[in-house]
C-alpha cells in the first residue's frame, strides 16, 4: 500500500553499491528543469485556450499521448468539454470541432509542432518536430539530463516512510515491495530536485518488546542486570522462544504487556541494563547487511523517537475535539470507519496508532513536509486509514493498496537474504559462460547487480497493488522485460561506443543530432518522452512508468540499431550521439530503479 498525504540503510560479500545519477558528456552546472515533454505541450495549449477562450482563462490544458502513433505523438482533448462549458455564451463555437480549430490557430509557435490534425468530434493530434526532437537531445547531452526533470517537484519537501521491518524479527520478503518501491519514488523525487527525507520507521518500541525484556529477566537468575550481547546473539531464537511462551502462558502474556508499558514509561532497569538497546543493536546490524546489498540508504527514526511526544499529541486531540473517551480510552472516530482509532488505551499505554499520529505531527511541524508517502503493505490499509482520517487535523490523509506475501512451500514467509543470495548465485554461471575471461572480481560484481537487479526489477515492474507470480527463471531471463535484458542492452551499447574509438563526450561539445530515417525519429522521441515517464510515476506513484518506458526504450534502440548503421555511416557522429542519449537515459532508469550499471558483460 502507498498511502500519500500533502501536508500544511555489512556483510554480503561485495554489496552494490547504491547507484549514482549519471551526468552527460560535456556537462557543466545545469539549468534548471525545463518540464517534461508533455508539460511543455500542455504549457503550449494553455496558452492557445486562454487566448481563444479567455472566459474559460485557467481552465487545465489535457494533453496526453496519442493511442495510435500513426495519427500522432501526443493528443489535445479539451474541446468537447470546452464546447459544453461554451455554450450559451455570446458567439460560443457551434461544435467541438470548431472549439479544436480555435485552438489550433491560437498555438503558439514553440518549435516543437511538427503538423496537428483533427479526428473525431475535435480531439487534435499533434505530431513532434524532427528538427525540435534533434535539438532537444542535443541540448540534453550538454547541459544534462537534470533538465528533463519534471516541473513541480523541485524544493518541495517530501517524506518517505518506507521499508520499516520490526526490530528483534527478521526481514523477510514481504519488506522487499516497501524498500524498493519506497527507494524508487526516493530516486525519483531527488532527481526532480525535492528536498527528500528518507525515514525507516523500524517497530523498535511494540509488544515484541515487553515480551523479550520479560523472558530475558525471567530467564536468568540474576535478572536484567547480567543481560548481555550474548542474550540477543541470535534474536530469532529468542523470539520463537519468547512468542512461545506469550501465546501459551496468559500469565506470561499479561507480564509482557505490563513490561511494555513500564517500558515506555522509562523503568530505569529496562533502559539502563540496556536489554532494549542490545536488542535494537542487533537487529540493527543484521537489517543493515540487507540495505547494503540492495544499495539503499535510509535514515532509521523508530517508533521509540516520538515516545515523548505520545502524551502531547494525545493531549491536543482531546483539546481540539479531535478524540474522545470512550471506555475508558482515547479514540478517533473518523467517519466511515467501523472502529475508532485508539490513541491511548484504558490502562494509560500508548500503542501504533499514537506513534503514528505523533510522526504525522512532527514531520508537519517539524520537518516541515509539504508531501508525506507511506509505503506499506495491504494488511496495514484499514490502520493508515484511519491514521490518515485522525491526522487530518494535522493536514494529513490517503489511500492505497498492495500484493500479497511470497511464501515459501512450507507456508512460512521468504528470509530476504535468501531471496537474494539464491537469485545472484543462479546467475553465476551465465557470467561465466558468457565472460570466460572475467576475474572472480568482475564476476561477483556482474553478478551482484544482476542478481539485485533482477529481483528489485521483477517487483517494480508490476502495478504495485497486483499481486504477481514470482519465478527465479522469469526474473533473470535475458528476454523480456527484466533487469537482465536490460544491463545487457545498456552493455551492447556502451560496447558500441567504445569500438568507435570516439571520444563521445568531447564529440558532444560540437556534433549535433541530425534526424533523417523514421527510426531515428522513433528513437529520439521515445528518449524524449523519459521526462513523461519521470511524471506519470510520480503523480500516480507507480514506479512501473519508469520500467515500461525503459522498456519501449530497449525496443525502440534495437529497432534503430537493425535498420541504422552507426559506426562507419556517414551519419556517424549523429548516430554515437543517439547511442549516447539512449545509454545516458538507460542510466538515469536505472539510478531510479535502484539498480547498478554495467558497461560490460
Amino acid at each position: 500500500m502507498i498511502s500519500s498525504s500533502a501536508a500544511g540503510p555489512g556483510g554480503a560479500a561485495a554489496p552494490a553499491a547504491a547507484p549514482q545519477l549519471p551526468t552527460s558528456p560535456a556537462a557543466a552546472a545545469p539549468p534548471p528543469a525545463l518540464g517534461s515533454l508533455r508539460q511543455r505541450l500542455a504549457a503550449a495549449f494553455q496558452q492557445s485556450l486562454d487566448a481563444a477562450f479567455p472566459s474559460m482563462a485557467g481552465e487545465p490544458a489535457i494533453v496526453n499521448p496519442c493511442n495510435n502513433p500513426k495519427f500522432g505523438d501526443y493528443q489535445c482533448n479539451n474541446a468537447m468539454g470546452l464546447h459544453g462549458k461554451l455554450k450559451g455564451q455570446p458567439d460560443a463555437p457551434k461544435n467541438p470541432r470548431a472549439v479544436a480549430e480555435a485552438l489550433v490557430a491560437h498555438l503558439p509557435e514553440t518549435g516543437m509542432v511538427a503538423e496537428t490534425s483533427l479526428a473525431g468530434p475535435g480531439f487534435i493530434n499533434i505530431r513532434i518536430s524532427p528538427d525540435w526532437l534533434a535539438s532537444h537531445l542535443t541540448t540534453m547531452l550538454r547541459q544534462g539530463i537534470s533538465t528533463w526533470a519534471p516541473a513541480g517537484y523541485a524544493g518541495r519537501r517530501v517524506v518517505v516512510d518506507f521499508s520499516s521491518p520490526n526490530v528483534a524479527k527478521e526481514m523477510h520478503v514481504g519488506h522487499l515491495r516497501s524498500t524498493i518501491i519506497g527507494d524508487t519514488l526516493a530516486h525519483t523525487l531527488e532527481f526532480c530536485g525535492a528536498d527528500v527525507l528518507r525515514l525507516n520507521h523500524i517497530g523498535d518500541w511494540g509488544t515484541q518488546f515487553g515480551m523479550l525484556i520479560q523472558y530475558i529477566a525471567e530467564k536468568r537468575p540474576e535478572g536484567l542486570n547480567a543481560a548481555s550481547d550474548e542474550d540477543v546473539q541470535d534474536l530469532q531464537v529468542l523470539y520463537r522462544a519468547a512468542k512461545q511462551r506469550f501465546d501459551e502462558e496468559e500469565a506470561f502474556k499479561q507480564r509482557a504487556r505490563e513490561a511494555v508499558t513500564e517500558l515506555q514509561g522509562g523503568r530505569p532497569e529496562y533502559l539502563q541494563a540496556c536489554a532494549w538497546q542490545r536488542i535494537c543493536d542487533a537487529s540493527r546490524r543484521e537489517f543493515q547487511k540487507i540495505y547494503d546489498r540492495l544499495g539503499v540508504q535510509l535514515q532509521e527514526r523508530g517508533e521509540s523517537f516520538y515516545n515523548p511526544m505520545l502524551k502531547p499529541v494525545v493531549d491536543d486531540l482531546m483539546q481540539r475535539g479531535i478524540a474522545e473517551e470512550s471506555d475508558g480510552a482515547k479514540c478517533v472516530f473518523v467517519e466511515g470507519a467501523q472502529i475508532p482509532l485508539i490513541v491511548q488505551k484504558s490502562d494509560g499505554g500508548f500503542g501504533y496508532a499514537s506513534t503514528d499520529m505523533a510522526a504525522v505531527k512532527h514531520r508537519i511541524e517539524t520537518e516541515k513536509a509539504d508531501w508525506i508517502i507511506y509505503v506499506t503493505d495491504m494488511g496495514q490499509s484499514s490502520h493508515f486509514d484511519l491514521v490518515g482520517g485522525g491526522g487530518r487535523g494535522h493536514g494529513g490523509g490517503g489511500g492505497g493498496g498492495d500484493g500479497k506475501k511470497f511464501r515459501s512451500r512450507s507456508g512460512d514467509v521468504v528470509r530476504l537474504v535468501e531471496l537474494l543470495d539464491e537469485a545472484k548465485q543462479r546467475i553465476v554461471d551465465t557470467v561465466k559462460e558468457r565472460r570466460p575471461d572475467a576475474t572472480p572480481e568482475e564476476i561477483e560484481e556482474m553478478a551482484a547487480a544482476m542478481g539485485y537487479g533482477a529481483v528489485k526489477y521483477a517487483d517494480l515492474k508490476n502495478h504495485r497493488t497486483t499481486n504477481y507470480k514470482f519465478s527465479y527463471d522469469d526474473m533473470l531471463s535475458q528476454q523480456g522485460n527484466t533487469a537482465v535484458y536490460q544491463l545487457y542492452a545498456h552493455a551492447r551499447i556502451a560496447s558500441i561506443v567504445r569500438k568507435s574509438g570516439r571520444d563521445v563526450s568531447e564529440l558532444a561539445k560540437t556534433a549535433r543530432v541530425v534526424l533523417g530515417h523514421e527510426k531515428e525519429v522513433a528513437l529520439a522521441l521515445q528518449i524524449a518522452r523519459f521526462s513523461d515517464a519521470v511524471d506519470e510515476c510520480l503523480a500516480e506513484l507507480l514506479p512501473h512508468r519508469i520500467t515500461e518506458y525503459l522498456y519501449d526504450l530497449s525496443t525502440a534502440f534495437n529497432q534503430f540499431y537493425t535498420e541504422c548503421q552507426v559506426v562507419g555511416s556517414p551519419e556517424e557522429d549523429s548516430r554515437l550521439l543517439l547511442c549516447e542519449a539512449t545509454a545516458l537515459t538507460m542510466r538515469t532508469c536505472f539510478q531510479l530503479l535502484g539498480i547498478q550499471v554495467l558497461y560490460r558483460i
